[in-house]
């Protein structure tokens, strides 16, 4: 299971790599140089900070509230389709049994 870092940490890593980004010949380079001083894999940095200029507006994508919104409401769409077939089926036994003869 990935390993969770708090928010600080992650504005922390996101401020050491721009001051380090005008350092280094590429960016991967200065990922590569403040992941290292963090423990933080520089796949995991690179993702940090695509996710942040998305949120702010400087890359286009989904942001991370967009995301978040979309998540839940896709778990709401899942709980709301169970709970229709679980109808579905209660009406039709209720119907079956409204359908047989009854003997008295």
């Amino acid at each position: 299971m990935p390993r969770q870092f708090p928010p600080e940490f992650r504005q922390r890593a996101l401020r050491m790599l721009d001051e380090a980004l005008p350092e280094h010949d590429t960016e991967y380079a200065a990922i590569r140089h403040v992941g290292a001083k963090l423990g933080v894999g520089p796949e995991t940095l690179r993702k940090w900070k695509r996710s942040s200029e998305i949120d702010s507006g400087v890359r286009p994508g989904v942001t991370s509230d967009e995301h978040a919104e979309i998540r839940r409401l896709k778990r709401e769409n899942a709980e709301l389709r169970r709970a229709n077939e679980i109808l579905k089926s209660a009406s039709a036994f209720f119907a079956a049994e409204l359908d047989r003869p009854t003997t008295r």
